[in-house]
């Protein structure tokens, strides 16, 4: 299996702020990959997919919730490699599925709604077991491919980096997957903005994932852009969107690119970054989930 990285592209942004401020701002668009397979979603299942080919698996099982990115996009990698995916979905089944849901369907997913207190399971040992015995020819994924397997597919995104060009990497935070990842390859700061509300427990992921450990030098955390915690919204956040699309041509998803980009934004006008600071986006993708929204809701 290959990932198609020929349409990433490093996006130099420019604005009267930047210029202002004396720092520069560039995105690194990995949401050009694919619509629906788009972002850090390819390279966090990358070796899950080859692990099945190699083990003549032919089932993915994996976990989300009803806008889960990586729901959509196992499904969409499990029929083109012609395997068979199965979503553990977290609460109860609602009257109208998600678009997100919606895609995972058409693209061949089998669907399973369970109480958020199974979903709660999925860590442990025991109720991972009754799963296996249960798929026996199935791999299993956690949700957001947070494992060491789904880390070491994220750093993979730094082969699409000189991160000697750059002061400071920024990128939205869910899982804390695809951070491990870059953190392992990169020498620069690295600053993770988080995107549930009260996570607190990002370096206990990360060392679960790298058995490292990292200092405040090199990773940041900025915890303050969750606008009211996972897949919340507010009027001012797609104002932002709208005025990015407007100003840099930038699509971004209301989930997760919207908030790390405004924090970045942010922190750039109260100059946190120094002068001659050279500061690299990450989008991750996921616009996906911009289908969630009423119609004309954006501007692209």
């Amino acid at each position: 299996m290959v990932i198609d990285t020929e349409n990433i592209t490093i996006d130099k942004l420019e604005d009267d702020l930047f210029t202002q401020k004396e720092v520069s701002l560039s995105v690194l668009r990995l949401d050009k990959i694919h619509s629906i397979i788009s972002g850090n979603k390819i390279f966090k299942l990358y070796y899950f997919l080859e692990k099945a080919i190699q083990e003549n698996k032919n089932t993915i099982l994996t976990f989300g919730g009803a806008y889960s990115n990586h729901l959509a996009a196992t499904a969409y990698a499990c029929k083109q490699q012609n395997l068979h995916s199965i979503g553990i979905v977290r609460g109860e089944k609602p009257e109208t599925l998600s678009h997100t849901l919606q895609d995972c369907i058409a693209n061949n997913m089998q669907l399973h709604f369970v109480s958020r207190e199974e979903y709660d399971k999925q860590n442990k040992a025991h109720y991972l077991q009754t799963l296996q015995q249960q798929y026996s020819n199935a791999i299993i994924i956690p949700e957001g491919g947070y494992d060491s397997l789904g880390s070491k597919g994220a750093s993979l995104i730094a082969d699409s980096i000189n991160d000697n060009l750059y002061t400071h990497i920024c990128l939205a935070v869910g899982t804390a997957t695809t951070l491990s990842g870059i953190l392992q390859k990169v020498n620069c700061k690295v600053i993770a903005i988080p995107i549930l509300k009260g996570m607190k427990d990002i370096e206990d992921r990360i060392y679960e994932l790298t058995q490292k450990k990292f200092t405040p030098d090199k990773l940041i955390i900025w915890d303050n852009y969750h606008f009211g915690g996972y897949a919340k919204r507010t009027k001012q956040l797609i104002d932002f969107i709208n005025n990015c699309w407007t100003k840099y041509t930038l699509p971004l998803d209301f989930v997760y690119t919207a908030k790390a980009f405004y924090g970045i934004l942010e922190n750039i006008r109260m100059d946190y970054f120094p002068k001659n600071s050279n500061i690299l986006f990450l989008h991750t993708g996921g616009l996906q989930g911009n289908l969630s929204l009423p119609p004309k809701t954006l501007l692209f």
